[in-house]
C-alpha cells in the first residue's frame, strides 16, 4: 500500500511556485507547450518539470533564505530525474520587494548535483532518445488524468513511478477512489495487472475505497504495424517528443476483475 504525502501547501509557496513557472515560460519565449508537472498535487518529487526538444528538466524550488516550507526532498528529485533520463535542477528563489524572483540569471536553474548553471536550449540535441519506463508511465498517467478531468472528477494525487501503485487518487461519488495505471509498448498489446493488486484491494477495501484498473497500449505513429516484422523485433521504438498512438478504453472496476 502506498502512503501518499498529503503535505499542506501554504500560500507563500504557491506564490513562489507561480513566479518560478512564469519566469520559465518567459525564458522559453512565452509558453512551454510540454509541461510534465504544472500542478501542486502530491506526492512531490519535483515542483515543476517540462520537456524542451529531446530533453527533460525536473525542478525543485528552494528559498535561499530558508524561510519557505517546500514539499518533497532533494533525493526524490534525483530519483525522478534518473528514472526519466532527465536533468535534475534546483531553482533558487528569493523574495524581494514582496515578489518572488529567481536568484540566478538566465533560466535561473542550477544542476542539482554540480551546482553549475543550466541553459536548457543548449542541451537539446538532434539525437533520438527512447522513452524510459518511468517516462512512459508518466505519459500514461497523464492520459488517465485527462480522462478523469473530462469526467469532472477532482484529482487528489498523481504518482508516475512505474514501481509504485496506485497511480492516481480522485474524488468519486462517495469519497476517495484509486486507480492502478498499467502501460505496454507495441508489439505488446495487453497491459498486465499490477503484481500487488490483490494486496492493494484487500487493504483499501477495509477503508471502503473502491479501485480501478487503467490499461493502456502505446505505439509510435511511425510504426508500419507489420506483425511479421514486429515478431522479429523490427518495430519503431517510442522516441521522446515523437507522436504516439494510444489505446485506452477507460477504467475497469477492480472488483469486477478475475485475478
Amino acid at each position: 500500500m502506498y502512503p501518499i504525502e498529503m503535505a499542506e501547501i501554504d500560500n507563500e509557496f504557491v506564490q513562489c511556485w507561480k513566479a518560478a513557472g512564469i519566469h520559465l515560460e518567459k525564458q522559453a519565449g512565452g509558453e512551454i507547450n510540454s509541461w510534465l508537472r504544472a500542478h501542486l498535487m502530491p506526492p512531490f518529487l519535483d515542483h515543476l518539470s517540462f520537456r524542451l526538444g529531446n530533453q527533460l528538466f525536473f525542478i525543485r524550488i528552494e528559498d535561499i533564505d530558508e524561510q519557505l516550507a517546500t514539499p518533497g526532498n532533494p533525493d526524490g528529485l534525483l530519483t525522478l530525474a534518473d528514472g526519466c533520463n532527465g536533468h535534475a535542477c534546483i531553482m533558487p528563489m528569493k523574495k524581494s520587494g514582496g515578489q518572488w524572483q529567481p536568484v540566478e540569471s538566465g533560466w535561473g536553474l542550477l544542476d542539482a548535483r554540480t551546482n553549475e548553471a543550466i541553459n536548457p536550449p543548449a542541451l537539446i540535441t538532434d539525437g533520438l532518445i527512447e522513452m524510459t519506463d518511468w517516462e512512459l508511465q508518466d505519459f500514461a498517467v497523464q492520459v488517465v488524468q485527462t480522462y478523469l478531468d473530462r469526467e469532472g472528477r477532482e484529482i487528489m494525487s498523481v504518482n508516475s513511478n512505474p514501481g509504485v501503485q496506485p497511480s492516481l487518487w480522485f474524488v468519486g461519488q462517495d469519497g476517495p477512489e484509486w486507480v492502478c495505471v498499467s502501460v505496454v509498448r507495441y508489439p505488446l498489446s495487453e497491459a498486465p495487472l499490477p503484481a500487488n493488486l490483490a494486496k492493494l484491494q484487500e487493504g483499501f477495501n477495509r477503508s471502503g475505497y473502491p479501485g480501478h484498473f487503467a490499461p493502456l497500449a502505446v505505439a509510435s505513429v511511425n510504426d508500419p504495424f507489420d506483425p511479421m516484422a514486429a515478431s522479429n523485433g523490427n518495430y519503431v521504438p517510442l522516441y521522446r517528443g515523437h507522436g504516439m498512438h494510444v489505446r485506452f478504453e477507460g477504467l475497469e472496476p477492480i472488483a469486477s476483475l478475475h485475478q
